[in-house]
C-alpha cells in the first residue's frame, strides 16, 4: 500500500534552529562571570585576597576584549544612570578620601563588578540571563553542599581559610571557614564561609528555579530537586534577616500577582492604598515588636549587636555629612582608619551591616541621595515591568511572562538585605542591580529590543520558556 506524506518533497520538516558555538561559549563565560560575582568572600577565603583580585582583573579584561570584538546594539542612552552616578561619585571621592588606599582599591572592584553586568546584560536575552543566573546559582548551591560534606566527612573538623586544620579549639568560631555542622545540626556556611550570605544565595536560587519552572523551561523535575537542596541549604543556614527578606519576597509576590488581576482603571490604586497601610502597620508592629519577633528567629533585638555598630558609624560619618569621608566597600581592615576601629568576636568589622549607614559614612547625603535614586528608579521600572502587560500595538490582551517577576523579588531581596548588610553595594547585589536596572531599560518588553531581536535570526525563540 502506497504511503503518503502531508509534506511536498520541496519543503521537508526542518530541523530546530541551533544555537552558534561562539554564543554558546559566550553564555557560558557570562555564566562564570555570574559564578564569581556570587562567590563573594569564597576565593579570598579559597585561595586569598591577591588570587581573587587576579581573578577579577582577568575577568574584566576579557569582558571588554569580547564587548568590543562582539559589539552588540546598545541604547547608550537607556542606561542606569543614577546607579552610574553614584558610582563616578565613589570614584570622585579619591580627591578627598581620608583612607585614599583603600578607595583606589575597591572603587576598582565596583567598576569591575559595573561592567561585568553591563556586559552580560548587553549580549544575553532576557531568558538567557535568567537560564544563565540558574546555572551559576546552581554551581554555588552544588559547591556549597559538596564542601560542607568534604569537611564533615573527609577533612573531619573545621576548617579555617586557605585549607588550613586549627591546631586546636579556636578562640571564637566566627574564624573558621567551615564549623563542621553539617552532620550535628548547626548552622553551616558553605564555600562563602558566612550562614548570612549562604542564604541569601540559596534565597535568590529558589526565586530564579521557580521562575523557570513557571516558564516552561525544559527539565522541570530537575529544578524541583534544586529547590529543595536550596531550600534545605537556607534552613541550615539559619539566618534570621534573610528569613525576612524571605517572607517579604513573598509578600511582593502576592501583590504583584493580585495586581495582575485588574481590569479597570482605578482598581490598582485602592489595592495600592491597601498595602501601603499594611505595609507601614506591619514595619511598625514588627518594630515595636521586635524583641519577640528577634527572639522567635533566634536573635537578639539589637540585631546581634548591629545598633552598637550604627552607632558608632554614625559618630564618626556625622563629622563628614556631606560628601563623607571618602568610599570603601568593603571596609579595608589593614587600613589604619578600619583596623581594630568596631571590633566584633575579636575580628575588625568590615561593613556598617546597614548599606544606608554605611554609604552616609563613606560618601555622606550626597552618597545617600544617589543610592536612594538608583534604587527608587529600579524599584519603579521593575515594578511596571511586572505588573502591567507586554504590550506595543493595539494587542491588550498578551500573557504575562515569569521572566519579568526576577528583578522585582530581587529588588526585595537586596532592600530587606540593606537594612542588616552592606553586601548589596558590592559583589552580586550589586551585579544584579546594574544588570536588572540596564536591562529593563534596553528592552523593557521580553523579547524586543536590541539585546532580545539579535538572536532572533539565528536560534529563535523559545515558545516553551515564556
Amino acid at each position: 500500500m502506497a504511503v503518503h506524506s502531508s509534506h511536498p518533497v520541496s519543503a521537508p520538516p526542518a530541523a530546530p534552529p541551533r544555537e552558534r558555538t561562539s554564543h554558546i561559549l559566550l553564555r557560558g563565560w557570562c555564566i562564570l562571570l555570574l559564578v564569581i560575582t556570587l562567590s563573594g568572600t569564597a576565593l579570598p577565603l579559597a585561595f586569598g585576597i591577591e588570587v581573587a583580585a587576579g581573578i577579577g582583573s582577568v575577568s574584566f579584561l576579557v569582558s571588554v576584549v569580547l564587548w568590543v570584538t562582539i559589539r552588540p546594539r546598545v541604547q547608550w542612552r537607556r542606561l542606569p544612570w543614577y546607579a552610574l552616578a553614584y558610582l563616578a561619585f565613589a570614584v570622585l571621592s579619591l580627591l578627598w578620601s581620608h583612607w585614599p588606599d583603600a578607595t583606589l582599591a575597591t572603587v576598582a572592584l565596583l567598576i569591575v563588578t559595573t561592567v561585568g553586568a553591563l556586559f552580560v546584560g548587553a549580549v544575553l536575552t532576557w531568558r538567557e540571563v535568567v537560564r544563565a543566573l540558574a546555572s551559576a546559582l546552581k554551581w554555588m548551591l552544588a559547591l556549597s553542599i559538596l564542601f560542607e560534606l568534604w569537611v564533615s566527612l573527609v577533612w573531619n573538623g573545621p576548617i579555617l581559610p586557605h585549607f588550613v586544620r586549627p591546631d586546636g579549639p579556636v578562640d571564637d568560631p566566627i574564624v573558621l571557614w567551615s564549623r563542621d555542622n553539617l552532620l550535628d545540626g548547626g548552622r553551616i556556611q558553605g564555600v562563602f564561609g558566612n550562614a548570612n550570605a549562604l542564604a541569601y544565595v540559596a534565597l535568590l536560587a529558589i526565586v530564579v528555579f521557580a521562575i523557570r519552572i513557571a516558564s516552561r523551561a525544559p527539565r522541570r523535575p530537575v529544578l524541583v530537586l534544586w529547590i529543595l537542596l536550596a531550600v534545605y541549604l537556607f534552613v541550615r543556614a539559619g539566618s534570621a534577616t534573610a528569613t525576612v527578606s524571605a517572607v517579604t519576597v513573598v509578600v511582593v509576590l502576592i501583590t504583584v500577582l493580585v495586581m495582575r488581576t485588574t481590569t479597570r482603571a482605578g482598581e490598582r490604586t485602592r489595592y495600592y492604598l491597601v498595602y501601603a497601610i499594611v505595609a507601614v502597620g506591619g514595619l511598625l508592629a514588627v518594630w515595636a515588636l521586635r524583641d519577640r519577633v528577634f527572639s522567635a528567629l533566634g536573635r537578639s533585638s539589637d540585631l546581634t549587636g548591629r545598633e552598637s555598630i550604627w552607632e558608632k558609624v554614625l559618630e564618626r560619618a556625622v563629622a563628614h555629612p556631606v560628601i563623607g569621608w571618602g568610599f570603601s566597600t568593603p571596609w579595608i581592615p589593614t587600613e589604619p582608619a578600619f583596623d581594630r576601629w568596631i571590633v566584633d568576636h575579636g575580628q575588625t568589622v568590615m561593613q556598617a551591616h546597614n548599606m544606608w549607614v554605611d554609604v552616609f559614612l563613606q560618601l555622606g547625603a550626597v552618597g545617600v541621595v544617589l543610592i536612594a535614586a538608583a534604587y527608587v528608579a529600579f524599584v519603579w521600572r521593575s515594578w511596571f515591568f511586572a505588573v502591567d502587560r507586554p504590550r506595543w500595538d493595539l494587542v491588550a490582551d498578551r500573557p504575562y511572562t515569569a521572566v519579568t517577576l526576577l528583578p522585582t523579588l530581587t529588588g526585595a531581596i537586596l532592600l530587606v538585605q540593606g537594612l542588616a548588610e552592606s553586601t548589596p553595594l558590592l559583589n552580586w547585589g550589586w551585579f544584579l542591580l546594574i544588570l536588572f536596572a540596564f536591562k529593563i531599560k534596553q528592552a523593557p518588553l521580553v523579547g524586543r529590543g536590541p539585546s532580545e531581536e539579535r538572536l532572533i535570526g539565528e536560534q529563535g525563540d523559545r515558545p516553551t520558556e515564556r
